[in-house]
C-alpha cells in the first residue's frame, strides 16, 4: 500500500515538473530580460525536449533564431502576473529588426475573442510619436489610439515576433538587449 501511494505522488510530482518545465521553462531553457523570457534553443535542431515540447503547446513554428525570435512576458514591470481586469501601457521604439509584431493571449496561447476583431501591431501599422516611439494600451474597454483589447481573458501573456533581427549578424549576439524591449507598466485595476 505505501509503494502505491508513494507512486501516486512521484507521478503526481513528475506531471507537475513537467508541466512547469513545458510551460515557463529553467534558466537552462529560457533566458528572462526584465518581464520577458525567450527559449534560447528554439528553432535550433539540438533543442531539448522541453522547449519543443512549449513551442508545439502554444502552436508556434520556431524559426532558426538568426531569423526569428520569439519573447513572451506573462507580469509587467515589477513581477506581477497580468491580468485582463487591469490597463497596462506597453511601450518602446520597436526592436532592430526588419519586421516584429506585438500580440496579446491569454495565458494559455490563444488569442483573445473580441468585438473590434483586434490582436495584434507590427513593426508597420502601430501608430508612433513624433519620436518614433509607441504606446500600446492593454483594456477592456476602447481607447484612442493604439488599443488591444483584453475583455475578460483573466491571465494575459504578450508576444513578441521579431524577424530578421539585425543583431543576428553581430557576433555573439543571440537575443534583444532590455532597452530593446518595450516596457510593460501597470495603470490602473478593478
Amino acid at each position: 500500500m505505501n509503494f502505491l501511494v508513494f507512486a501516486l505522488i512521484a507521478g503526481g510530482v513528475g506531471l507537475a515538473l513537467t508541466h512547469y518545465m513545458v510551460d515557463t521553462g529553467s534558466p537552462l531553457t529560457t533566458r528572462h530580460i526584465g518581464p520577458w523570457s525567450i527559449w534560447t534553443a528554439a528553432g535550433r535542431d539540438d533543442a531539448d525536449p522541453y522547449t519543443r515540447a512549449h513551442f508545439i503547446r502554444i502552436g508556434a513554428l520556431p524559426l532558426s533564431s538568426r531569423i526569428a525570435r520569439i519573447y513572451q512576458a506573462r507580469s509587467d514591470a515589477n513581477s506581477q502576473q497580468l491580468r485582463s481586469n487591469c490597463d497596462y501601457a506597453i511601450e518602446g521604439v520597436g526592436p532592430d529588426a526588419q519586421w516584429w509584431n506585438l500580440a496579446v493571449y491569454t495565458d494559455k496561447g490563444m488569442l483573445i475573442a473580441n468585438p473590434a476583431n483586434r490582436h495584434s501591431f507590427t513593426s508597420s501599422t502601430i501608430m508612433r510619436k513624433p519620436d518614433n516611439s509607441y504606446r500600446i494600451i492593454l483594456a477592456r474597454e476602447a481607447r484612442a489610439g493604439n488599443w488591444l483589447p483584453t475583455v475578460r481573458a483573466n491571465k494575459l501573456m504578450l508576444v513578441l515576433r521579431v524577424q530578421q533581427p539585425h543583431y543576428g549578424t553581430q557576433p555573439g549576439r543571440s537575443a534583444l538587449e532590455a532597452k530593446e524591449l518595450p516596457t510593460i507598466s501597470k495603470l490602473t485595476c478593478r
